[in-house]
């Protein structure tokens, strides 16, 4: 603001002038886009460092089941299948294997449902496609572990009590099994025999006692350990495993098991050790009798009913009138 010189002789006060200077921003309006930028950058770094973590902190397995997540492994083997590119994808709506889509066609990926859903022609027990009923297994183990509680409380009686040790219970896939194994100590068998010693023919009498009252069909299992013989020829493993599962089966029905019940009477030798590092181990003789699931009943066409132990892999069926 500047102050004007007022003319000569006059009394009038100065002018007064005002200058007003704007100065332009000059790109103002977009002078905040770089914080925009550097935000973008600063996302993507994190997200490459959490990449980089969840790479180390994850096993391969895990990694895997991410991937297949975003990219599901069977999608991609669906892609590259024959007639992927057409209207169902490679399927068909009546596919055998497809999921069911009327009364009569069940499917078989059903069974990744364990024994909650039914399967296809050739799924379950047999050929008919019986499954394995669901009250019938629940029934079968509920009956397994009652007769383990009784078997064992009454094995605490004198002189089967020192046999307690001896005797282990192994639920498996074909059913209960009940092995009676020996030691350096003792043995089920008079050496090199088929002949029991007196505990162990009570013990197997009372196992008989013990499943009286169930319908399993039973299979028996003959193991020796690896030591051989002089003469093979007179005597080996094949035949005494053999001969002892079928002196157990004797001494069962002697003890009042009926003798449709039996299934399967086998020796193995010392082909299926329980210690496997040493075949010669005295705990690989023993005799193993597994109750199997019971897998239902169903006609076969004319009048008759068949039963079929679950025994993967077997055939054949106890047919009565």
């Amino acid at each position: 603001m500047a102050a004007a010189r007022a003319p000569h002789g006059n009394n009038q006060p100065p002018k007064v002038i005002v200058k007003k200077i704007y100065i332009e921003g000059h790109g103002g309006h977009h002078g905040g886009a770089w914080k925009v930028a550097y935000a973008d950058f600063v996302t993507a770094m994190m997200a490459f460092f959490l990449l980089l973590w969840i790479l180390g902190a994850t096993t391969e397995k895990q990694r895997k089941g991410i991937a297949d997540y975003f990219t599901p492994t069977l999608v991609k083997l669906k892609e590259n299948s024959a007639g992927s590119n057409g209207l169902l994808g490679g399927s068909s709506i009546t596919d055998k294997d497809n999921y069911p889509h009327r009364a009569q066609q069940t499917g078989t990926k059903s069974l990744t449902i364990p024994m909650g859903a039914t399967g296809g022609a050739q799924v379950g027990s047999g050929e008919k496609g019986s499954m394995k009923n669901r009250e019938i297994a629940m029934q079968d183990a509920k009956n397994f572990d009652a007769m383990k509680r009784r078997l064992m409380a009454a094995m605490q009686a004198a002189p089967l009590n020192k046999l307690a040790s001896h005797v282990r219970f192994v639920q498996t896939d074909q059913g209960l099994r009940i092995d009676l194994v020996d030691d350096a100590d003792y043995s089920m068998f008079a050496l090199g025999t088929t002949q029991l010693v007196p505990e162990a023919d009570k013990l197997i009498g009372l196992i008989a006692q013990t499943i009286a009252n169930t319908d399993n069909p039973i299979m028996i299992r003959g193991h020796t350990d690896s030591l051989g013989y002089g003469d093979p020829n007179a005597m080996n493993n094949w035949m005494l495993s053999s001969g002892r599962a079928e002196a157990t089966r004797r001494r069962l029905a002697s003890g009042g098991t009926p003798e449709q019940r039996f299934w399967r009477i086998e020796g193995v030798a010392d082909r299926e050790p329980m210690i496997e590092n040493d075949p010669a181990d005295p705990r690989n003789r023993r005799v193993s009798i597994t109750l199997l699931w019971r897998a239902g009943s169903f006609s076969d066409g004319q009048g008759r009913m068949s039963i079929k132990p679950m025994i993967p892999g077997v055939g054949g069926a106890h047919t009565a009138p």
